[in-house]
Parts: structure tokens; C-alpha cells; sequence
């Protein structure tokens, strides 16, 4: 349930994130939250997020008691994630220049969210577009258009058995291996990339994509060969005093 509903706000862009991995909306308060939001939907790690997740009372530089809501609490699934005991995390989504000019006004807020957190059995992170706005999140711009697009059963069960067989392999020769007298070049690399945006196809996403990108057999949503894109994608901004590790 989300613990604070997100205002019309005029001086950021504020809407609704379709959530397939969520099966509802979810609201953002600014276009880097929403960025964050389609790292988390693509992150075959995550099991689940949510928005606003809970308020948190702390005292204020003033003594005062204050409340502070994180913008997103994200659960991970375990095996995907590689740890038995991977642990949900609570997210901050700042920009750069905002931490920097408001620092001493959200450290003791943070602070109440880092020791709410470890209660919990959580973290706690702070990321910023530094994190955000990547390679990664770029190829998911791009593989977007293709996630939902229908496909003809032969074109997948043929371009996954060139991969079975011939190995590793660039989209052009991918291809030209699989359709040698093909006229239909738009139609089967649009298939080749609907294949890479659902993770039956593997590649490393932290690389823009290009047509010398290695491409790889998909296990389960998830390249067998590149243990990189299990790891997380997001790394936080440690700000002064966080005590995790």
C-alpha cells in the first residue's frame, strides 16, 4: 500500500509508470524516478517495487518531529540475485545538484531511513542520475518498443537454434546464418531484438547496443555467460555517516 499519495506538482513532471512487473501504476515524482522505475521493470532480479512505500517519523535539525517518505521500497528475487538472503531496499531518487545544495537538511532524514531500514531486515540507498542514466538505460529505451510486439513462433525458434548451435554471435551474422536468402531483414531483426528485450536472448545491456554487440543464448531470462548483468545495477551514492557496507 502506498504511504503518501503523489501530488500535481508544477515544477516537476509527475504521472503514472505501466507496471507489467507489477500489474498496476506506479507514480513518479520526477522523469529520473520514472527512468528508475524502467531500470527496475527491466532487472530480472527484482521481484517486485513499490512507490512511496512507508513514512518514516525522525527529528528534524530543529528537534522537531518530521516525517519522510522514501520513494521506493524493491523486493529481489533470491536466486536470480545470486544471494540466499537478498534483502528488499529502500530508495532514495535524488539528482546531484539537489544533494548537494539540501545535504544538511536530508542527512537526518536519511539517517532515520538507514536505521528503519536495518530494523527491518532492509537497506537503505540514495541513487542518483549518475546511477540512472546509463548505457543501460538507454538499450532499454530501445528495447522497449519491441517487449510487447507479437512474433512469429518459427522466426524465435529459429534465431534461438543458430545460438544453440553456432555459439556467441553479432546480430548481423545471427542473421544471415538463420535466414541466408531472407528478404524480410526489418521483420526478423525487429524478432531478434523482441528476443534480447524478454531475456531469451542474452547481452550486456551496460554496453550500448550496436551491431557488434555479442549476443548470447538466454537461460531463463537471464545470459548464463555474463554474470555481470545478475549483479546490482545500481550502485548507491554513499553519503557521509552511511554505516553499510
Amino acid at each position: 500500500m502506498v504511504a503518501r499519495s503523489i501530488p500535481k506538482n508544477y515544477r516537476n513532471v509527475t504521472g503514472r509508470f505501466a507496471s507489467a512487473k507489477n500489474q498496476n501504476l506506479i507514480g513518479f515524482e520526477s522523469t529520473l524516478e520514472k527512468d528508475f522505475f524502467l531500470l527496475l521493470e527491466f532487472d530480472r532480479r527484482v521481484e517486485s517495487f513499490e512507490e512511496q512505500p512507508v513514512t518514516i517519523a525522525y527529528r528534524g535539525l530543529e528537534g522537531r518531529v518530521c516525517h519522510y517518505t522514501p520513494d521506493a521500497l524493491v523486493r529481489y528475487q533470491a536466486a536470480l540475485a545470486g544471494e540466499p538472503d537478498w534483502q528488499p531496499v529502500l530508495y532514495e531518487v535524488k539528482y546531484r545538484s539537489d544533494l548537494r545544495e539540501h545535504g544538511v537538511e536530508y542527512r537526518p532524514k536519511f539517517k532515520a531511513a538507514r536505521h528503519y531500514a536495518r530494523d527491518r531486515g532492509w537497506r537503505f540507498r540514495v541513487v542518483t542520475e549518475r546511477e540512472i542514466r546509463t548505457s543501460r538505460l538507454s538499450n532499454i529505451r530501445f528495447l522497449l518498443r519491441y517487449r510487447r510486439m507479437r512474433v512469429d513462433d518459427q522466426d524465435r525458434d529459429a534465431l534461438l537454434a543458430t545460438l544453440r548451435k553456432q555459439g556467441p554471435l553479432k546480430p548481423p551474422t545471427l542473421l544471415a546464418l538463420t535466414y541466408p536468402d531472407s528478404c524480410r531483414y526489418a521483420e526478423t531483426l525487429a524478432a531478434l531484438w523482441h528476443l534480447v528485450a524478454i531475456g531469451q536472448i542474452g547481452v550486456d545491456l551496460d554496453q550500448l547496443l550496436t551491431p557488434h554487440s555479442v549476443l548470447r543464448l538466454g537461460t531463463a531470462g537471464v545470459d548464463q555467460d555474463s554474470r555481470h548483468l545478475i549483479t546490482p545495477v545500481l550502485e548507491p551514492l554513499r553519503e557521509k555517516g552511511d554505516d553499510h557496507r
